[in-house]
């Protein structure tokens, strides 16, 4: 399994999403995207992001998926994907971290340490 990374911020979803997309690069092409209303104020998103990266010389992807199903505020995992070339070594010379600590960084006014 690959690297993924995590955080809870005081946002609901819809706002972390919303966040997300203003905040993203042009340099990010926006993929994918939906919010699922779960009822009872539960929602659920995605947002599927794609990047060129010179280092590794390859498109990388960013899945993100946030929710607020363990109660107030939301989780966001953050999966990077695609960036390494090899088929048996798979270095993506730090692309994938950077991509994630994109969305980190857009976020980390609302974590909840």
């Amino acid at each position: 399994m690959g690297e993924s990374y995590q955080l809870n911020v005081e946002l609901q979803p819809s706002e972390v999403i919303m966040r997300i997309k203003e905040g993203m690069t042009q340099r990010s092409e926006l993929l994918y995207e939906e919010l699922n209303d779960l009822g009872n104020g539960r929602m659920i998103g995605t947002l599927i992001y794609e990047r060129f990266y010179f280092r590794s010389r390859n498109q990388a992807a960013l899945v993100i998926i946030v929710d607020n199903l363990r109660g107030t505020g939301s989780n966001v995992r953050l999966i990077p994907a695609g960036a390494s070339q090899g088929l048996v070594l798979k270095m993506d010379w730090g692309a994938g971290q950077s991509f994630a600590s994109t969305v980190e960084e857009i976020l980390e006014d609302y974590v909840v340490k």
